[in-house]
């Protein structure tokens, strides 16, 4: 990640600024996705991805943080936009100690939620059904506006090892607020978050644990997804090697005639720079199965 500090009046047109900070990061990845269809419909396609992060930040003479993050995202997929990269929601915030308001494109109490992303599998990420509350609440967008333009707010606060998340949005279709508690206790992190909506098929509660049993992380997750159903998942990681691990999940979910599996392995080649592989099946892929190879760079 790279930052880049303006800290002269000359270039922060704000007197009484104590200091601003510009950090730019993200990551690409490149390589290759094949679905695999009983009925012999296969295909192979290449998949990439590109995204750019700007994070700004000016702190206040009083020591109160103010700042805002926008991304720049293009995908070989992304045919709205005519395949070029574009810009998403911009969230704002004001930060000071353990406590933090945000505004715009907000992180969303239950996607935020520790344990809803207890794997990153492959290069791709297989659909995320191992995400247990399914996008079923308020999300950040990477690509769109997300709830920037739906009033979206939310408060986090920490304090040790406690923390609490609670987040709202309005728009014309639906009104959401949500919130998550989290504990961490000997190594091990409890989570508990719930979500009144309008939309019948978000997510009711949801809860997680996770910790390590010797070498192996594992983490288990469930969530009321409304008229959805529940949604269970169950998966872990474990090193193999100085510079290499493998993940794996079993995720069960009500919408799903069956059960997703996936496990991947990813190794590090230095630099910010890995090789990425997954398979998975079942869930939202039905009867088929993907496999995804590539590299990805963090810069």
């Amino acid at each position: 990640m790279k930052k880049v500090l303006f800290a002269t009046t000359a270039l922060v047109a704000t007197a009484g600024v104590a200091a601003a900070d510009v950090t730019f990061g993200g990551y690409g990845r490149f390589g290759v996705i094949h679905v695999t269809n009983p009925t012999g419909t296969n295909e192979t396609n290449v998949t990439s991805r590109f995204r750019l992060q700007i994070d700004a930040t000016a702190e206040s003479d009083a020591g109160v943080t103010f700042g805002a993050r926008v991304r720049l995202e293009g995908e070989e997929r992304d045919e709205t936009n005519g395949n070029r990269p574009s810009f998403n929601g911009v969230r704002y915030f004001a930060r000071s100690g353990g406590l933090e308001v945000g505004v715009g494109n907000i992180f969303g109490a239950l996607e935020f939620m520790p344990g809803m992303y207890p794997i990153d599998l492959g290069l791709t990420g297989h659909n995320y059904d191992y995400t247990a509350y399914n996008f079923g609440g308020d999300a950040y967008s990477s690509g769109g506006l997300g709830s920037a333009g739906s009033n979206g707010v939310e408060l986090l606060y920490s304090a040790g090892d406690f923390s609490v998340h609670v987040s709202a949005s309005e728009t014309q279709n639906a009104d959401r607020i949500a919130a998550h508690i989290a504990y961490t206790w000997n190594g091990w992190t409890f989570a508990l978050g719930g979500q009144d909506s309008d939309l019948a098929t978000d997510t009711e509660l949801a809860a997680s644990v996770g910790g390590s049993f010797g070498p192996v992380d594992v983490t288990l997750a469930f969530a009321d997804n409304g008229t959805k159903g529940d949604h269970i998942v169950l998966a872990g990681r474990v090193d193999v090697g100085a510079a290499t691990n493998v993940e794996a999940y079993v995720a069960d979910a009500d919408q799903w005639a069956d059960t997703s599996f996936g496990i991947d392995f990813n190794h590090d080649l230095g630099g910010g720079t890995s090789l990425r592989g997954g398979v998975s099946t079942g869930g939202s892929l039905g009867d088929e199965s993907a496999v995804d190879f590539g590299v990805r760079f963090n810069f």
